[in-house]
């Protein structure tokens, strides 16, 4: 019973997103805007790389950067939208409150209305390869593609960045605009020390040692060589060397390393959560807005 209580609340939560994201629009332009949106974000690093090189993109490097760079997108997104919630809920809508005592598991709203922020990211990242592949020669053979690591790296990953958020959502109970800040701080370490659009081995030694625990990592490694076994080895081969600084990890280790950070994030993240809730509760900063 209370499964299916909770599924109903991960299914209203979902349409509440859904609302929520698409309502600014008719349906046509907020498609029209879906499309737009990460291909033009996406340009902005493709020029930064054309301007640099000198007109190349065919080459392994070039994909390497254009596959990391559209996943990343889960990341910077997946991550801000859960902890956004709890922002937008308690200084936007003003609805926090109602929501917090309502009988229904918080933790399921909470992932409900982020999922509709995982489909629109979805959707994102799919046009954004299919724009590569078609326009700029990303090497992309779906004939080559390891669906089974695909969908293991991107369930667990996903997991991971959900669980990470939620942590940084309970820390929005005790912050106001400030939030905003660390979560972008955080993704922005993870686009830096991750390997998202050049390897981890371009960094200092030091640097190294600290991407090599970040789990973000072990999934850009693993989506990449599930979807471009062939740009993969073609890296190693023009540069002589392990040049991504993963090529001694295996596949196996890698979905081991992300479900055992699944599993660490999800106690981490519970207790920070149930913690930074604690403190709301108690200092009456649950429906605390701050004119922001």
């Amino acid at each position: 019973m209370a499964v299916m209580t909770d599924l109903r609340v991960f299914k209203n939560s979902a349409w509440l997103g859904w609302q929520m994201e698409a309502n600014w629009t008719d349906p046509f332009l907020f498609l029209t805007y879906s499309v737009v949106k990460p291909i033009a974000g996406t340009l902005i690093l493709v020029l930064m790389y054309i301007v640099v090189t000198g007109g190349e993109t065919q080459g392994a490097y070039f994909s390497y950067m254009y596959v990391g760079n559209a996943f990343y997108m889960f990341v910077a997104e997946v991550l801000f939208g859960v902890t956004w919630v709890i922002h937008d809920d308690r200084e936007h809508f003003m609805t926090l409150k109602q929501v917090y005592i309502a009988p229904m598991n918080f933790y399921v709203y909470i992932f409900g209305r982020s999922a509709i922020k995982i489909a629109i990211t979805t959707f994102g990242v799919v046009i954004t390869l299919l724009f590569g592949v078609i326009a700029l020669g990303v090497g992309i053979d779906l004939a080559e593609v390891d669906w089974l690591l695909l969908v293991a790296s991107l369930a667990l990953g996903l997991i991971c960045i959900c669980i990470l958020g939620l942590a940084l959502g309970g820390i929005s109970f005790l912050t106001a605009k400030h939030s905003i800040g660390i979560n972008e701080g955080l993704a922005g370490v993870f686009y830096v020390m991750s390997g998202v659009v050049f390897p981890i081995t371009i960094l200092p030694a030091w640097a190294q040692s600290i991407s090599r625990v970040l789990p973000v990592t072990y999934w850009m490694e693993a989506v990449r060589r599930a979807l471009e076994p062939g740009v993969m080895e073609d890296l190693v081969a023009t540069s002589g060397f392990d040049v991504t600084g993963m090529g001694g990890v295996s596949d196996l280790t890698m979905m081991a390393y992300l479900f055992v950070s699944a599993a660490v994030f999800f106690i981490l993240s519970l207790g920070v959560f149930r913690i930074t809730d604690y403190i709301a509760r108690k200092k009456g900063k649950v429906d605390w807005t701050t004119a922001y």
